[in-house]
């Protein structure tokens, strides 16, 4: 298959390995990111490391940003658009609001380009073993340009028009943010109470309170490895995303309330930032006079 030509901007945590994939898919690649050396993993896999924004997207049919929030990719548009190549299209798979997902597609067609929020789920793991939920907002003939690209990164699933795809990852955002305080809760328990938590995942394997985040960050949790995979300050700003939006909507959602107030303590007053959103486990303890 011959692929179009690729630009990923922002190789950080996830983006390295979805770069990777595309390039080990035969996708021709070139990346960019603001410090430059951290995309120097990725030249032994055929991929072309631009110095500047600019160069990374002149030439480009396909541009992919995956950066840290809806107001730094539209001044990237902003920065590049007369670089863009007249008919290219545009794939936003960072995480942000709805409306700043339908805010870069306004911009983009005054400049010729298409555009699709496809934001993901999976964590570093999913992105590491191109095992991503990708999820898809604009429309069915964009979504089919770009399908033979993503599907070198996962599973992408069209969900609507323009921000629907940044909707549906603050859908996914609040279960994953409520089930992490669910799981440090149990994780919790059982320590307390005398079980043994890994004998406890085991247990609930395969069972309906069976998820990835029992599993992966219940283990987390009781061996205390809080390196990040998904950083507690994404999941904060995630989750103000997810009630700004509700309330745009007139509705209140109580849980991710809670959970929202618990990732802000943990990050502005526990250094929680730059740990794993399951660290959400360490602001329990504190809270019941406990070290983790």
């Amino acid at each position: 298959m011959a692929f179009e030509k690729v630009t990923l901007l922002g190789t950080g945590l996830m983006g390295l390995p979805m770069a990777r994939n595309l390039a080990q898919a035969g996708v021709p690649m070139t990346v960019w990111n603001r410090t430059a050396a951290k995309a120097g993993p990725l030249e032994p896999h055929g991929v072309r490391v631009a110095q500047t924004l600019e160069d990374a997207v002149t030439g480009a049919d396909i541009v992919i940003s995956m950066l840290s929030d809806g107001p730094t990719v539209l001044a990237v548009i902003d920065d590049i658009a007369a670089a863009l190549k007249n008919g290219a299209l545009w794939i936003d798979m960072s995480s942000t609001k709805p409306e700043e997902a339908r805010a870069q597609a306004a911009r983009l067609a005054q400049v010729g380009v298409a555009h699709l929020d496809a934001p993901v789920s999976g964590g570093t793991k999913g992105a590491e073993a191109a095992s991503l939920a990708i999820m898809v907002g604009g429309t069915m003939t964009d979504l089919a340009r770009a399908q033979p690209v993503v599907e070198a990164m996962g599973r992408p699933v069209h969900v609507g028009p323009s921000g629907s795809g940044q909707l549906s990852k603050l859908c996914n955002q609040a279960i994953v943010a409520v089930t992490i305080g669910a799981v440090a809760e149990a994780m919790l328990l059982a320590e307390k109470g005398g079980a043994n938590p890994a004998a406890l995942r085991a247990a609930l394997k395969g069972g309906f309170a069976d998820s990835t985040i029992l599993q992966q960050h219940g283990e987390r949790m009781t061996t205390g490895n809080f390196e990040p995979g998904g950083l507690s300050k994404f999941q904060l700003k995630d989750l103000n995303n997810v009630l700004g939006e509700a309330a745009s909507l007139n509705l209140t959602l109580p849980m991710v309330e809670d959970v929202r107030d618990r990732f802000a303590h943990f990050v502005d007053k526990m250094d929680g930032a730059d740990k794993d959103h399951s660290g959400l486990y360490l602001e329990l303890c504190q809270r019941n006079g406990l070290s983790s």
